[in-house]
């Protein structure tokens, strides 16, 4: 039987990319009003919404499972789709799924439960021959222990949350006196954002790139790769800025590590749309890191440069279908970049905001792509993630895709909020970033600054420390007003009314 109507068990920007590639399927799809955002954007783009609003829980309904269940059958709806974040890499959600006659629409819970538990990908990574760095077999049980395994691979370590993921639960341990308090901190972060205190310890890669190969397969055994992406500009672990391909593999090394995670996808009896991340050192040794059991944030630039939807992808897999294309069949086309647009303070270490949404404009090109759960007018909350949108740019080269998205950042408007767009301005101007000379530390370690200002914000900035020094009598001879300086529109913003 086919899937006729799918529950969207998610919200955002990740709900409404769903509802189109349904909606294009000829599939319905079943949205879920919460209390937290009533008028939220993605529920115009449902077939049908359930409103949940009233319904008084201490357990948000994205985070639970009864309640994703209930919805599901009360609808008539016989698919779920996780989407990313919350419950999308939750075996049990899958298992539950599968009790009462819903499709899944992603991997087996086997295959969830195993990859997500890091030990267990860890042993069945060793059992079939995956590179991999030194590390212990399992969970630490104290941090004597963790010493012991550190002794024998050699610092640096890095201790790491068992059921991880998102930089949480992540210390690096550069010597032996270190080890009592940062396996202290990584197991009481792991508990609190896992619910799940075990770590594990791995010999630290210093400054690697981080490479992963976004995999498909369906129920049959055939398995492919989509060729990989570069997500190596993060901050706090967390990935702020990806690309496909990459420029740091040739073409011996990208089908090397493809082969490889293939491999890995194979050995863990995966099905559906899946991540396989890896660490290349300098010298272009691959180590498997983990691999992700669902749609990730990035997977448009993968869609840009192959013409593959892989949302479709999951919903024909999860339908029973075979594959439709062989290894052989992909082809890429050009490079994409994505932009995580986020409400943060770029200029306070990426700290999130919070206002009102005034703005939001992007120029209509033919290489650009927006995926945005938001409006003009939306509330940015702390009630979910910060990410305003995703700005996907797509170029016949890299050296295109740079100039097309310089063009763009610099055109579109979004006001009302700090959002990460000075960060990628200074990233397109970045000479390390255009000759593709960096790695994972390049945001925290190798910037001077992490933003830029445009010719206006300048002119603000001298503008509104003159008024400083002629309404307010401020003496304004210590005041840097270069690009360097904290002083710009944003802080501008809230005294220029006054004036």
């Amino acid at each position: 039987m086919s899937i006729a109507k799918i529950l969207i068990a998610n919200r955002g920007e990740i709900a409404i990319r769903i509802m189109k590639t349904a909606k294009k399927m000829g599939i319905s799809t079943v949205a879920i009003k919460t209390s937290a955002e009533p008028n939220a954007m993605y529920l115009s783009f449902a077939d049908e919404v359930y409103d949940n609003s009233l319904h008084n829980s201490p357990t948000p309904v994205f985070l639970d499972i009864d309640q994703l269940i209930q919805i599901t059958l009360a609808t008539g709806a016989d698919a779920l789709h996780p989407g990313y974040g919350f419950l999308s890499e939750n075996a049990q959600l899958a298992k539950s799924c599968e009790e009462n006659n819903i499709v899944f629409i992603g991997p087996s819970d086997d295959a969830i439960r195993d990859m997500g538990n890091k030990t267990i990908a860890r042993n069945i990574a060793l059992k079939n021959g995956i590179p991999m760095t030194g590390g212990s077999n399992g969970a630490l049980n104290n941090y004597e222990e963790a010493l012991e395994v550190a002794q024998n691979i050699g610092y640096p370590v890095i201790l790491k949350a068992v059921s991880g993921g998102g930089g949480r639960g992540m210390r690096i341990v550069r010597k032996p006196s270190e080890m009592e308090k940062m396996f202290s901190l990584a197991t009481n972060e792991a508990g609190k954002a896992f619910n799940d205190p075990s770590v594990f310890i791995e010999k630290f890669v210093e400054n690697p790139r981080h490479i992963e190969f976004q995999v498909l397969g369906d129920k049959y055994g055939n398995i492919i790769h989509l060729g990989e992406r570069e997500c190596s500009i993060q901050r706090k672990h967390q990935k702020l800025f990806e690309e496909a391909p990459s420029i740091a593999l040739d073409n011996q090394l990208r089908e090397e590590m493809g082969n490889i995670a293939v491999k890995m996808a194979k050995a863990a009896g995966y099905y559906s749309a899946g991540t396989v991340e890896f660490l290349l050192d300098a010298d272009k040794n691959f180590y498997f890191m983990e691999m992700n059991t669902r749609i990730q944030v990035e997977h448009t630039v993968t869609e840009v440069i192959t013409g593959i939807d892989l949302i479709e992808q999951q919903i024909n897999v999860a339908n029973g279908e075979k594959l439709s294309f062989s290894q052989e069949d992909v082809r890429f086309n050009g490079w994409a970049f994505e932009c995580r647009i986020n409400a943060e303070d770029v200029q306070s270490n990426f700290v999130p905001v919070t206002g009102r949404l005034a703005k939001l404009s992007v120029p209509d090109k033919p290489y650009v792509r927006l995926d945005t759960g938001v409006n003009e007018g939306t509330t940015i909350s702390t009630s979910f993630d910060s990410m305003i949108a995703k700005l996907i740019i797509h170029g016949k080269n890299r050296d295109e895709a740079i100039k097309n998205c310089s063009v763009i950042l610099d055109t579109m408007e979004i006001t009302g909020i700090k959002t990460t767009i000075p960060f990628f301005r200074m990233l397109m101007k970045d000479n390390r970033f255009i000759e593709g000379d960096f790695n994972t530390s390049l945001v925290e370690k190798g910037l001077e600054k992490y933003y830029t200002q445009t010719k206006e914000e300048k002119f603000l900035s001298a503008w509104f420390a003159t008024k400083l020094f002629v309404e307010e009598n401020i003496d304004t001879k210590h005041i840097d007003i270069t690009p360097d300086n904290k002083l710009n529109i944003w802080l501008m913003s809230k005294r220029i009314s006054s004036f």
